[in-house]
């Protein structure tokens, strides 16, 4: 749900139009997403100093030693989760908040979780300046989740997994539809790993390699972990249990 927000700035305006032909280009089908990048302005996502990078389609540094994703990533990302109208939407690592804003626009409410209390504190000053009104961010170890909002209709989390974080399968409502969307691996090779519900259970199927920085909290990667292992794919399944 959005209030006013403020004005754009025709140079942006432009290049988030171009953006867009890009990401159409490359077969981003979903007219949804794809209306939702145009109406979310990057560049008030990123530090001052690098807007004129912002839409660039590359990571770009935010605080806390963090990156934004790239506009592709997001829109491949956002595609996969499948968001409906009228979806309930966790994601783990709200970051810039940019990913959540885009959410906010294709989905009925969004819980974001942040291990960083600067950038939960920034992203909600952004989201707040664009009138977004149905995300909450909240500070805490994403690879729990957060269970006080569950059952969740999509979960979407934005940092490596070293694997499927039980406790956001334990938030994830098990009907079709339901689906997670997580990068798994480590430091050298990640995936982007899709779990649904599927004949009364979780059926995991992997995508394309992506790069993200690690998950952190008692379900994610330590620095020890992060630095010297390589995460094979995991081929991870299981059914649900009532």
């Amino acid at each position: 749900m959005m209030s006013d927000k403020p004005a754009g700035d025709a140079g942006f305006d432009r290049q988030r139009e171009q953006l867009v032909a890009r990401l159409r280009a490359q077969r981003i089908a979903s007219e949804r997403v794809l209306a939702a990048i145009a109406a979310t302005p990057r560049e008030l996502f990123v530090p001052p100093e690098l807007r004129p990078l912002a839409y660039d389609d590359n990571a770009l540094p935010i605080a806390a030693g963090q990156t934004i994703s790239q506009p592709t990533v997001v829109a491949v990302m956002t595609e996969a989760l499948r968001v409906e109208p009228n979806s309930h939407v966790l994601e783990i690592g709200t970051g810039s908040g940019y990913q959540a804003a885009i959410l906010a626009h294709l989905a009925r409410s969004v819980v974001s979780v942040e291990v960083h209390p600067e950038l939960a504190e920034g992203a909600r000053r952004v989201l707040a300046t664009l009138g977004i009104e149905n995300v909450e961010v909240h500070v805490g170890d994403g690879s729990l989740g957060w269970p006080d909002a569950a059952p969740y209709d999509r979960i979407l989390v934005t940092a490596a997994a070293p694997e499927i974080p039980a406790a956001l399968l334990d938030q994830l409502r098990p009907q079709p539809g339901s689906r997670l969307v997580v990068p798994i691996g480590g430091r050298d090779f990640q995936s982007l790993v899709a779990v649904t519900w599927e004949n009364g259970e979780w059926v995991e199927r992997r995508g394309g390699s992506v790069r993200f920085v690690p998950l952190r909290g008692e379900a994610g990667w330590s620095d020890t972990e992060w630095s010297t292992r390589r995460h094979p794919f995991s081929r991870w399944r299981r059914k649900h249990n009532p």
